[in-house]
């Protein structure tokens, strides 16, 4: 059965779609933008500081859907710039220290809001 999983400990969903799905032991995420949730505001800063709230807003997704990082098995990356590869890397690299997941990593032409990053994931129950 599937369950919606929703929390205030991250950006409200700008559209109509839910934070995450849940379905079975298996946690699909929705794009997690720099939004820090207690102001609704990209985070000041580059690169590194929004892909660090990005990385914030999607941990607090999976902890409501009883996940982690350590149980990402697929991350999805999308940058407004190639440019910031290494730089977003460095910062992706703090969250997921030990065996990282599968991922792919693009570049968009755009991003909602004007975002630098957004990250979307699949994950593993715990």
């Amino acid at each position: 059965m599937k369950e919606i999983i929703k929390t205030d400990k991250a950006p409200q969903a700008i559209g109509p779609y839910s934070q995450a799905t849940k379905l079975g032991n298996m946690v699909f995420t929705s794009g997690q933008l720099p939004i820090d949730p207690s102001t609704g505001k990209f985070v000041e800063g580059g690169i590194k500081e929004q892909t660090r709230q990005a990385l914030k807003n999607m941990e607090a997704v999976l902890t409501a859907a009883g996940s982690d990082f350590s149980h990402v098995v697929k991350s999805l990356v999308f940058l407004d710039d190639m440019g910031n590869f290494g730089a977003f890397n460095e910062v992706y690299a703090e969250f997921f220290k030990e065996n990282p997941p599968a991922r792919s990593c693009i570049q968009a032409a755009k991003l909602p809001l004007g975002a630098m990053v957004e990250m979307e994931v699949i994950a593993e129950v715990k």
